[in-house]
């Protein structure tokens, strides 16, 4: 009789412990996904950059700097590996694409042109996109990370790394856009 408590202790000791660890495979797969949610949807931004580029290039001959610059900030973020390389280097795509809406502005008939502006909300949809998964991302990387840290799971949590939260490096990216009307 006394085996048998000592065996179903056991038993019970490793259904937990497989249960934890099973746990913190899941957190982490929901975590790779989350990831190539966002991955998904910065690849579609960084597949619209060139096509805004060539619509503005004949409207915007003086600019080339501002051209240039989204250039460089596209294909260093296509480079960026990791969430924390992505936001900086996001971060950069995005002050370099308002810099170009911001030179927009000073160009009539480019802001009537109606590619420019279907590019022009493509981004805007695809912007929002990103944020709506950069949310999903860091919630799965938060409760990842909750499990992995918490009694008792993090005895066996040593083989489980900890992610890294996606958010963007400059306080003026968070910042509300002016609105002028």
């Amino acid at each position: 009789m006394g085996m048998l408590i000592v065996l179903a202790i056991v038993v019970a000791i490793g259904a937990w412990l497989l249960a934890i660890y099973n746990g913190l495979v899941r957190g982490r797969n929901e975590v790779k996904n989350a990831w190539s949610q966002i991955d998904v949807q910065l690849k579609r931004r960084h597949d619209l950059i060139p096509n805004l580029v060539e619509t503005v290039k004949g409207y915007m001959q003086h600019e080339s700097g501002t051209l240039e610059s989204v250039t460089r900030a596209r294909t260093a973020a296509m480079g960026a590996r990791g969430p924390a390389d992505a936001a900086r280097a996001e971060s950069a795509v995005t002050t370099a694409l308002a810099g170009l809406f911001a030179v927009a502005e000073r160009y009539p008939d480019l802001k009537a042109n109606q590619n420019f502006l279907a590019l022009q909300e493509e981004l805007s949809s695809t912007e929002n996109r990103i944020g709506f998964a950069r949310q999903a991302y860091n919630d799965a990387v938060t409760q990842y990370n909750n499990r992995r840290e918490v009694f008792p799971n993090s005895l066996l949590a040593g083989a489980f790394e900890r992610a890294e939260v996606f958010q963007l490096e400059d306080a003026a990216d968070r910042a509300v856009p002016p609105v002028k009307f």
